[in-house]
């Protein structure tokens, strides 16, 4: 058995490897060649909850189990907000074949899921791109877009102004590409062509109105009391994408609350991003659409991922 931690995962990393493995993991789910129950969440210590997501596919013969911790008082002590390991055993025999470090592989899951969803519903020209919250998964978002659209700019928006700056230089060295900040998130939306949202609010984050031809990757607000995007959006965008229609609608306040407001039904779904993948469903059809993808895991894709590493790890010891 191998224990892959952070430092081992990111030298192993190819970005646009990855997503389109996570694609494929996608297309299988909304085939319903996977087994992926809706995770169980157990509260504990307050404010904190335990995150189980078993998942397995007959179809990519894998399996493994996701666990999740969230912890919200735990920046205040220095510590990450979410962690978490992936187990991935054997699909034939059962055993255990390695454990991941789970921050680190959702990071790249969470950049790649909505890497998917910007190559098939962004614009191909796109140039900027608007990232609202400053924490570790904003980081793996702007990999997965940057290897799917040569994106020129970058302007950011967080609550704690010193980390959006952080993330901006950050950014802009290692893209080489221009980065600004901005007090508001409104203002850092204004000329963008794609946006990001990846933050742990309770409430909306921004109150402007979404402009014609932008597309929209949504992966904060992963608890039904979270509602991370106004519920206009909703009404303005011409196609809303999940991963997992059942999930999206159960999971997410992004989703139900405007449902309990009566303003979002299950036929306003545009479909799931597997159907989009394997061509079910066409993605963007035209420069004005308005898209909007809301993510909200699955673990068939986490165990995807963990394979992806676990296979590139034998692939460097030879």
């Amino acid at each position: 058995m191998r224990y892959l931690d952070e430092q081992t995962q990111s030298e192993l990393l190819n970005m646009n490897e990855v997503i389109e493995e996570v694609g494929q993991a996608l297309k299988a789910f909304s085939e319903d060649k996977t087994e992926t129950p809706l995770r169980h969440v157990l509260p504990f210590n307050k404010h904190n909850r335990y995150l189980v997501m078993p998942a397995l596919s007959d179809e990519l013969k894998i399996v493994g189990l996701k666990t999740v911790s969230f912890a919200p008082d735990n920046p205040k002590k220095g510590k990450a907000t979410i962690t978490g390991s992936v187990i991935l055993s054997d699909y034939e025999t059962g055993e255990t074949l390695a454990v991941l470090d789970g921050g680190y592989l959702t990071k790249i899951r969470t950049g790649a899921i909505s890497g998917v969803a910007t190559k098939y519903l962004s614009r191909e020209d796109a140039k900027v791109l608007t990232v609202i919250g400053a924490g570790v998964q904003a980081e793996g978002l702007i990999e997965a877009v940057m290897a799917v659209r040569n994106i020129e700019e970058v302007h950011f928006s967080s609550r704690t102004k010193e980390k959006a700056e952080k993330l901006a230089e950050a950014t802009q060295q290692k893209y080489g590409v221009k980065a600004k900040t901005y007090d508001q998130a409104d203002e850092a939306m204004e000329a963008a062509d794609i946006i990001v949202t990846a933050t742990n609010a309770s409430e909306p984050v921004y109150s402007h109105t979404l402009h014609p031809g932008v597309h929209l990757n949504a992966v904060g607000s992963f608890k039904p009391d979270m509602q991370e995007l106004p519920s206009e959006s909703m009404m303005i965008a011409n196609k809303i994408v999940v991963e997992s229609t059942e999930a999206a609608m159960e999971e997410t306040g992004d989703l139900k609350v405007p449902q309990e407001e009566g303003i979002l039904t299950h036929n306003m779904l545009y479909g799931e991003l597997g159907d989009i993948v394997s061509g079910k469903k066409a993605g963007r059809e035209d420069e004005k659409e308005v898209t909007l993808f809301k993510s909200v895991g699955l673990a068939i894709v986490d165990i995807v991922v963990a394979q992806y590493f676990y296979k590139k790890a034998l692939e460097s010891d030879n």
